[in-house]
């Protein structure tokens, strides 16, 4: 008897020990005077999965600092199998953290939404309806990078991670190419969770004005004819209603149109792949971007973002089919899809009116510099309806074909497709094909290096029809999948954000044979008595006087029209076969 009393006794204690553990954030101990370190919010994520069974903590993947890269999930089910996950017919919300390692607002509102949800204080009944996944620090090296001295114009925390990761890559120019083992992990991710609605958050640089906190979402002239109007005539409606009655009213993100100050007009950030808004909409993913004001304060900024993560999962929950569903049908849309705008240009002849809240802005003499600083005076709040340019139009389209053909000698291409879901085949025998090929005609290179490469812009184009030896093991992308816009982008040329812009097909880009001169000479001679026309060609050209007095240019010349001159050359490695 005496022993079953102890056992009571240390089981009642047990339990009130367990009653009293602390899961009060940082943030919130220090009331929005701190932020989280990378281990303080790993060690908080151990602490609600060991005590609560509907949170998990899981790794996948690592990063270039060679720390892991976490995944928090929220399900009433118990259910962590991201596969599982996936075919559920739950809401899937998939929140990322510290792209920026210095803008820490996410993270902290991100920490205390799961212990809500866990705790049953949000969402009540309906959070069994979603699954909920939060990486807690994308930039695992920024966020380690830790200083009070990073993010010179932030209002606080106190001290913030670098918003470069450990190769001093932004890692919010990276979603379409991947040149991190960050953004790895972040695809395996996406693609297994396939989320519904996706929110990457940010803390803004720029102007200033009276809102806590603005808003990306997806370019709507990029969405399919069934999200369109969902997220333009439901969703954003809710969130900028639901942000106003919690007291922090939404505002698109402040992008000032051609002037320094909001008033004179904005437009809508585009939504190119390279960054996550515009990576998700690929995949017919719903995505926002938050942007808290950098000049308010840091407890401000968290709780705003904080409400607008909690409305959004509130939306979800109670729109969980229409969403799937939309989704679902608009995969199918974009397998059938013939024409593609894989560039797009803001069309400044239309626009809407927004109510905007700001403050008057002047320009002022500089104490320091002695030039004109511009100076926002928050003594003269204003509201004002202001142009808002937010219609793009293609500015490049094209065609789609059946199948497009790489050859496996450009492994780091086909190794993107595939873990972007891309369906590949390969030729089971060498073989020769009849293709549409693309040659290079002409494109500008930046000059200064931009993310560890050197982009290249204005690319021109001719189109032919070659016939091209495949090999045994090559591939071909068949051009009637859900991911039809990735495919697309990234393989045309032209595409915004493509491969070809971002140097994966460089090595076309120069010659790797030449000829010596003096041994040239008879080839060149034999080449022209036995090409009448193409003797006359060159005889004009010799009455130029600076072509007639360089030998080698002369020579070259003949070289590039001869059979000896190397086919590869400018010659573009992806070919399409039309339909």
């Amino acid at each position: 008897m005496r022993l079953s009393i102890i056992f009571i006794t240390f089981f009642i204690l047990n339990l009130g020990l367990k009653a009293q553990v602390d899961f009060t954030s940082k943030f919130e101990k220090t009331n929005g005077s701190e932020t989280v370190t990378y281990y303080e919010g790993i060690e908080y994520y151990r602490l609600l999965d060991e005590h609560f069974a509907s949170v998990k903590l899981i790794e996948i993947g690592t990063t270039d600092a060679g720390f892991p890269l976490h995944l928090v999930l929220f399900n009433t089910d118990e259910e962590f199998d991201l596969s599982v996950i996936k075919n559920s017919g739950k809401g899937v919300l998939f929140i990322n953290n510290a792209i920026h390692a210095g803008e820490t607002d996410g993270v902290d509102a991100s920490m205390m939404l799961i212990r809500n949800l866990a705790q049953g204080k949000i969402l009540k009944d309906s959070s069994k309806n979603i699954v909920v996944a939060v990486i807690p620090f994308f930039n695992v090296g920024g966020v380690l990078n830790r200083s009070k001295y990073n993010r010179v114009n932030q209002n606080g925390p106190s001290e913030v991670g670098f918003r470069g990761n450990a190769r001093s890559l932004n890692l919010n120019r990276d979603f379409s190419k991947a040149n991190t083992k960050n953004m790895w992990g972040f695809w395996d991710i996406f693609h297994k969770l396939d989320p519904d609605f996706f929110i990457d958050t940010h803390v803004s640089n720029g102007a200033d004005y009276q809102y806590t906190i603005t808003l990306i979402s997806n370019q709507k002239d990029k969405l399919s004819p069934l999200i369109k109007p969902l997220l333009e005539g439901a969703i954003k409606p809710y969130m900028y209603d639901y942000m106003e009655q919690k007291q922090y009213p939404l505002t698109p993100y402040i992008n000032v149109y051609g002037v320094t100050q909001p008033d004179e007009g904005l437009t809508e950030f585009p939504d190119w792949p390279r960054y996550s808004s515009g990576y998700v909409n690929l995949f017919q993913t719903i995505g926002f971007i938050t942007e808290s004001h950098m000049l308010k304060p840091n407890k401000e900024r968290v709780m705003a973002t904080y409400h607008f993560i909690n409305g959004l999962a509130d939306y979800l929950s109670k729109s969980t089919q229409t969403i799937i569903e939309a989704r679902a049908k608009s995969k199918l849309l974009v397998a059938e899809q013939k024409e593609f705008a894989i560039k797009w240009e803001l069309d400044d002849t239309k626009s809407t009116k927004i109510n905007f809240k700001g403050y008057e802005g002047s320009f002022t003499k500089s104490s320091v510099t002695k030039q004109p600083r511009l100076f926002y005076n928050r003594n003269k709040p204003y509201e004002k309806w202001v142009d808002y340019y937010n219609f793009f139009k293609p500015s490049v389209v094209v065609s789609a074909p059946k199948f497009y053909l790489v050859s496996k000698a450009w492994d780091d291409v086909v190794l993107r497709l595939k873990a972007n879901g891309v369906v590949t085949k390969t030729i089971n025998h060498d073989t020769t094909i009849s293709v549409s090929a693309y040659r290079i005609e002409d494109y500008e290179t930046m000059k200064n290096p931009y993310e560890g490469h050197y982009p290249h812009t204005s690319v021109v184009l001719s189109k032919t029809v070659e016939s091209v030896k495949f090999f045994k093991g090559d591939y071909m992308i068949e051009v009637n999948q859900p991911t039809n816009r990735f495919i697309v982008e990234m393989l045309e040329p032209k595409g915004e954000d493509s491969f070809f812009k971002w140097n994966f097909f460089d090595p076309i880009l120069d010659r790797k044979e030449h000829f010596s001169g003096y041994v040239f000479e008879e080839i060149a001679e034999s080449i022209l008595n036995e090409n009448p026309k193409l003797n006359k060609q060159f005889r004009a050209l010799q009455k130029d006087s600076v072509f007639a007095s360089n030998r080698y240019t002369q020579l070259d010349w003949i070289y590039k029209k001869s059979p000896y001159f190397e086919k590869t050359y400018l010659l573009y490695p992806v070919f399409r076969i039309e339909h």
